[in-house]
């Protein structure tokens, strides 16, 4: 076998008879150093603009929750937060209120989402955003911008906030008297406007706590969850898997469960993943063209080396052999065309990140003004392994032929 490789090499790296062969040889290689190269950019693209949703995201949601694991809230004691906050890779945990809401203005209404925050919580928010001035108060709330449009609300324009609930208890009321106190209706003013995301711009309502578990009916000391982000220098998977282990640990399956900004926004980061991986498969064409480049280059290797091969044939050399020099040979190519197509791919990229040197074509309709990338060393290893993977299977062809030589009774037998 190392005769086998040994002669690999030097068929990869040494001239050809025939010119066309080098020639083939070139356009295969340079083939998968550009397939590589574009696939390895466009999928760093495509994970920046999901990092840069996720970063939206975690303005107002955080990256992993602990909620109820049954039900729509949760009893939260100091003590639960003092020992979340203990757990490794804790940074910041703070409890929220969620759930919808019929907001009215004027005769409009519409359902939309209400988040409660804490003063931590809040203090958070205008951190992230950097935001001056608060954005509600004990008395008033923030709507989001396309929101506000759409029922024509300002600053200080007074609007009611309710739960759907309230309906079924006022009809519940009118058979139990003793449920009357629950009917009742936030009215609030609204203090700000906020523009993050548009999901939260086009849904979403944000008060103080207090005010929310109140919209929503729950009782003191009951929330939605706890917000619970990582400790500088912590990824969020170490995060979330040690609150898994913390939950079970503690036998608190049957209360609670982690849930992640993924899952909660399971639809829209799995068309995400799709477009990304999507893009993979059909980009993976142009690699498979000049991999059939490549089956072309070996078997014409096979012909123009046919002399020499049949004097190792008269040497001993065995079938297996035969076929290892070719199968190494493709090998290599793709080797060497995935790991420069990979530093190119690296290149552009880093050089995106630190100058942005590609612009978007409409600055002013996005909130960046060039291409995000984003880098996984998951998806190098992904491309590379198939890239490498796809050479070897086609390089079986041409190094079959080749071992025709292994049962030749003279030079002059065919290949076929």
């Amino acid at each position: 076998m190392k005769t086998g490789f040994w002669i690999a090499g030097r068929y990869s790296f040494a001239r050809k008879r025939f010119r066309v062969i080098n020639i083939i040889s070139g356009i295969s290689l340079g083939g998968i150093i550009i397939g590589v190269s574009t696939l390895l950019v466009v999928m760093s693209v495509l994970n920046g603009f999901q990092k840069l949703a996720r970063d939206l995201f975690v303005t107002i949601e955080s990256p992993v929750q602990l909620v109820a694991a049954q039900g729509r809230s949760m009893m939260v004691s100091d003590s639960l937060l003092a020992s979340i906050r203990k757990i490794d890779g804790v940074g910041w945990a703070q409890p929220f209120a969620e759930g919808q809401a019929i907001l009215t203005t004027s005769g409009r209404s519409e359902l939309v989402v209400v988040k409660g925050l804490t003063d931590a919580g809040h203090e958070r928010l205008r951190k992230e955003t950097r935001h001056n001035e608060p954005y509600f108060s004990e008395s008033t709330v923030s709507v989001g911008t396309v929101l506000a449009s759409r029922l024509g609300l300002y600053p200080e324009r007074q609007v009611r906030l309710f739960s759907p609930e309230l309906i079924s208890v006022g009809l519940q009321s009118l058979s139990e008297p003793y449920l009357l106190p629950a009917l009742s209706m936030s009215d609030t003013g609204i203090g700000s406007l906020f523009s993050l995301q548009k999901i939260f711009d086009d849904r979403y309502v944000l008060t103080p706590v207090s005010m929310a578990q109140n919209i929503l009916l729950l009782d003191e000391g009951r929330y939605s969850g706890i917000d619970i982000h990582a400790r500088k220098g912590e990824s969020d998977e170490g995060l979330e898997r040690n609150l898994r282990k913390w939950v079970a640990t503690n036998h608190l399956e049957g209360q609670f469960q982690v849930r992640t900004l993924q899952e909660k926004r399971r639809d829209m980061f799995a068309v995400m993943q799709l477009e990304k991986w999507s893009s993979f498969s059909v980009l993976m064409l142009v690699i498979m063209v000049a991999l059939l480049s490549l089956a072309g280059s070996l078997a014409m290797t096979v012909i123009d080396k046919r002399r020499e091969l049949f004097y190792l044939r008269c040497l001993g050399m065995e079938r297996p052999q035969f076929m290892t020099i070719f199968i190494v040979e493709g090998a290599l190519t793709g080797l060497v065309g995935t790991a420069t197509g990979s530093v190119v791919a690296w290149c552009i990229c880093r050089a995106q990140e630190l100058y942005g040197f590609v612009q978007l074509p409409s600055k002013s309709a996005f909130i960046i003004s060039a291409y995000p990338v984003s880098m996984k060393t998951l998806d190098f290893l992904v491309v590379g392994v198939s890239t490498v993977l796809l050479c070897l299977l086609v390089s079986l062809y041409p190094a079959g032929k080749a071992a025709t030589i292994a049962t030749s009774k003279s030079l002059d037998s065919k290949l076929d």
